[in-house]
């Protein structure tokens, strides 16, 4: 048996290692990321989240739908909201990202933030808590989410079709897109629930009206998207839509599983998800139980806000959220 002396030198060697600063600091986000340098930075977020939502409601769908926008593109970095410079058009100016909006009120988020910590708390951050804070404006969960991201100093507009799913691709794709980011099928179908929310615009579903109806599409609620969504081919100036769930359209909610398992999915991906061997029982889940989809939907959320961050001393705070720092592209 080792003598007294030598395991206690031992562990106190251990100690030493253990809080050496090369071995024990993480640059990987953490809970309340910034206590100590901007205690005030998530009450402040949610102030303004709240103030916001109060004065336009559809901020809340802004919120939600930037984090998958953003987070889903290799990097949950707020690439998504760089403007375009001459060179190089970024993500939020393409065809994928229409219908996002509300840009600038991120901007007046990131303005109440810089009041009081100046230089301190990243957009990337803030993008990812207004989404949490918006989820709850909805009557979806609170979800803790970890912080300490740091700001991309480029949009990544080229590669948007590589890595962000889309709505009219194979439900195969889909769950390929989001599995390469760590998140199993019931946490897509969860992600998915989303749409419980919102709208959609007449130019993403017009192919199941015209030149001829979906067969999969719910006869009964066929009259109503006609009536929303009048011609062909949609004036790109005017808003036409469609609600995505016409009994609860502010609330995120399981409804949205009982509206596609009766063919009054929108999109899609909406009538594969019920129809798919691999997601249906998920979908009939969450379709009988609220809580067993909150309790994926949140599951869900938190791995996409940690999808691939920049942190420690990768990327920068940027100052406007929406013009890196730095004026010149890095390669």
């Amino acid at each position: 048996m080792a003598p007294k002396s030598l395991i206690l030198l031992a562990v106190l060697s251990f100690s030493a290692v253990s809080l050496s600063p090369s071995l024990a600091e993480d640059n990987g986000l953490v809970m309340n990321f910034y206590k100590e340098t901007c205690p005030q930075a998530e009450d402040i977020i949610k102030e303004q989240v709240k103030l916001l939502y109060k004065r336009h409601k559809n901020t809340a769908f802004s919120w939600l739908r930037n984090i998958f926008h953003d987070c889903a593109v290799q990097s949950c970095d707020a690439s998504l909201l760089l403007d375009s410079t001459r060179r190089t058009l970024s993500e939020k100016e393409t065809d994928r990202s229409f219908g996002l909006r509300n840009f600038r009120y991120i901007e007046t988020i990131k303005e109440a933030v810089e009041r009081e910590c100046p230089g301190v708390v990243s957009c990337a951050d803030i993008l990812v808590l207004s989404a949490r804070d918006g989820i709850v404006s909805l009557g979806g969960p609170h979800i803790p989410l970890k912080t300490g991201r740091r700001d991309g100093r480029r949009s990544r507009a080229d590669v948007v079709e590589q890595f962000l799913p889309d709505h009219n691709e194979s439900i195969s794709s889909v769950l390929d897109k989001f599995g390469a980011m760590g998140i199993d099928t019931p946490g897509v179908v969860a992600l998915l629930g989303a749409h419980s929310v919102g709208r959609t615009h007449c130019v993403k579903l017009v192919h199941r009206l015209y030149p001829e109806i979906d067969s999969a599409l719910n006869p009964e609620h066929v009259p109503h998207m006609l009536k929303k969504c009048p011609d062909a081919i949609p004036d790109p100036k005017a808003v036409q839509y469609v609600r995505n769930d016409r009994g609860t359209p502010m609330i995120l909610d399981n409804n949205y599983y009982r509206n596609i398992l009766d063919n009054k999915g929108l999109l899609i991906v909406d009538h594969q998800l019920a129809n798919d061997k691999r997601t249906k029982p998920y979908v009939k889940k969450m379709a009988k139980s609220q809580d067993y989809f909150f309790k994926e939907f949140s599951r869900a959320i938190t791995l996409l806000s940690e999808n691939n961050p920049l942190t420690g001393t990768k990327g920068e705070i940027r100052k406007q959220c929406n013009v890196a720092n730095k004026h010149r592209e890095e390669p």
